[in-house]
This record gives C-alpha cells, structure tokens and sequence, in this order.
C-alpha cells in the first residue's frame, strides 16, 4: 500500500508541473520529492511545519510552488541561502532540482532544524543546516531565497545584507506585498522578473538583483 501511494504522489506532482505547462520531473527527483513528501507529513504531525496538512495540497502548494522557484532561478550562481528555512520550504526542493548549488539551509527553531537535518540525511541532498538566525550570518551568497517567514518585511531587510554583489533575491509573496518588500530590500536592488505561482491569482516569485557595486 505504501508503494502504491508513494507512485500516486509522485505521479500527482508530475500531473501538477504539466498543467502548468513545465516539464515533469526525472525519476530520481520524483522518489527524493515523495521521500520528503512523506517526512514532512509525519513531522508535520508532530511539530507544526506547517498549517497545509492534507498531502495533496502540500504537493499543490508547498512542493509544486517550489519547483516553480527552483527552475526560475538564474542559472550562473552557486550558493543558496534558505533564510527562515522552516519545513525546508522552498529549499530543499531547490536542492533536489538543482544539485549544483551549495545550499544553507537557516532555521533558528530547535525542531525545525531538526526536520531539516533528518531531510537532508534522508534525501541525500548538498545542503547544510544553520540552526540560529539568517541574520548572523557573516558570508554572502549568490541568492537568498525566502517564503512565509514571520515579520517578512523586516526579514527581507535583513536578508538583502546576505545577498553578495550581482547576486539575488526570491521572494515568494504575493501582489499585494510585493511593493513593501521592494522598499524594505532598497535601492540597490532591480526586479526585472516575476513569476506567477500556479493555482493563484495572487501569489507570485519575485526576483531582484543585487547591483554589481553594492558593498555589504
């Protein structure tokens, strides 16, 4: 039974990409989203990652919003800053669609740094796990992403230092936040391109750069 479902996950995902008008996903990266599918529900259950809870919304929201991120993302950089990870979210899809990167993964609460650990020992994926706060950091990267972090206007702010010159920001937010978080993120930032998230009018992946000058 538990093949069974684990082929049905998969195969609803690849479902979900090509109604959107992507490609579905290799196998091997089919299996490593259904192994994180089902690690997050049964963490989900015990430590509240997130308020989603039936698997096939966390697959149309959660996973398939990430994926969106992940092959949005420009293609010359090499490190990735998960700020405010969370349940892994969109991070650890990042790092399964794009294996090339080095990925941090910053997450300041106990036990979802834990999750995060065991996603990455599971998955076997090229990412580490940071368990404090983005914001003492002390490198740079070539993109931060971030999605749903509490008090995101200030986090932004504070994620923009964390951006290195020439390099980006992806935002997951939505149209009516987005212009607040282009103020909170400042002036050396330009946002040559947005993506719509499928299955919403609303909810969009913003991208900005970082100008090439721009001194930490």
């Amino acid at each position: 039974m538990a093949t069974e479902q684990s082929g049905s996950a998969g195969t609803h995902l690849n479902g979900l990409l090509q109604e959107a008008g992507m490609p579905a996903l290799e196998p091997d990266q089919t299996s490593q989203f259904v192994k994180y599918l089902s690690l997050f529900v049964r963490w989900n259950a015990r430590i509240n990652l997130s308020s989603v809870r039936e698997p096939e919304e966390i697959l149309s929201r959660h996973l398939l919003e990430s994926i969106v991120c992940a092959r949005a993302l420009p293609e010359r950089i090499s490190t990735l800053l998960d700020f405010g990870s969370g349940g892994g979210l969109p991070g650890i899809p990042i790092a399964i669609c794009r294996p090339d990167l080095a990925i941090t993964l910053a997450e300041s609460q106990g036990k979802k740094a834990a999750f995060l650990q065991e996603a990455v020992r599971v998955l076997g994926i090229r990412a580490t796990v940071f368990g404090g706060r983005a914001q003492s950091l002390s490198v740079q990267f070539d993109c931060v992403s971030m999605r749903a972090v509490d008090k995101m206007a200030e986090a932004v702010k504070d994620a923009s230092a964390l951006v290195a010159p020439d390099g980006w920001l992806a935002l997951m937010t939505t149209n009516v936040d987005l212009p607040r978080l282009v103020q909170s993120a400042g002036a050396e930032f330009s946002w040559p391109r947005n993506h719509a998230l499928p299955g919403s009018a609303d909810r969009l992946l913003a991208l900005a750069r970082r100008g090439v000058s721009s001194l930490a």
